[in-house]
């Protein structure tokens, strides 16, 4: 438990960011939910079993009649498809941390990956128990926020219009800060063309799965001629 506490203590700093995304858009969707009638309790539940962002925000509309299993799962898989793409970086990496892997592979999430692959291990701290109690503690802050967002949808009446817009401003924000950080900037603006062009393609129903494949087959065709390319592939 020593080492724990200590990977707590060392990983804490890096995770704020999220702390403040997380617990902001996690109280959306509390509130969201909490307007479709249900309890608090349910968002917490759906947090900690479910746990998927972006797919819970779209599950709000799948809690209505005449949404088929087969809706409901075909938009899932378009809107979280990406984490495909992000679990085949860190393969090896799971690999080496034995039946903690399972929860690594459940709670990997656009934020806690971006944390996975550019935080540097502090040396005091094993790698394993580092990476661990970043996930634990990013799905700590969005199961806090689904709670306090389904107990003020409940009990505190107000105009919650837009509100599902937060999620998109958390990834427009993410895209900036990794736009801002880095000089390498081929690989946004292979994700942004690509989206581009498969949204006219494809159109705005269908253009998520073409765009991660492309991006990917982009990537990883150029990844030799590409400085830094240690930023495109997570290892």
């Amino acid at each position: 438990m020593k080492g724990y506490r200590n990977a707590v203590k060392k990983a804490f700093p890096y995770t704020i960011p999220v702390l403040t995304g997380y617990v902001f858009i996690g109280i959306a969707f509390g509130v969201m939910f909490a307007e479709k009638g249900y309890s608090f309790l349910w968002a917490m539940l759906m947090s900690l079993l479910v746990y998927a962002g972006s797919g819970q925000y779209l599950a709000v509309n799948f809690f209505v009649p005449g949404v088929s299993f087969l809706q409901v799962a075909l938009m899932t898989l378009m809107v979280n498809i990406r984490h495909v793409f992000y679990g085949i970086s860190l393969l090896e990496k799971f690999h080496n941390m034995g039946k903690k892997r399972w929860y690594m592979i459940f709670g990997l999430t656009d934020e806690t990956y971006s944390l996975l692959c550019t935080t540097k291990i502090p040396e005091d701290v094993e790698e394993e128990k580092f990476l661990f109690v970043i996930s634990m503690m990013n799905q700590s802050y969005w199961v806090l926020g689904s709670a306090i967002g389904g107990l003020a949808g409940a009990f505190l009446p107000f105009n919650s219009e837009g509100i599902d817009f937060a999620m998109t401003a958390l990834f427009i924000v993410i895209f900036v800060e990794q736009w801002m950080s880095r000089e390498n900037r081929v690989p946004e603006i292979a994700g942004v063309m690509s989206a581009f062009v498969c949204l006219q393609i494809f159109g705005m129903d269908q253009f998520v799965l073409p765009s991660m494949l492309l991006i990917v087959l982009i990537l990883f065709v150029s990844r030799k001629k590409l400085e830094g390319v240690g930023e495109i592939v997570c290892r």
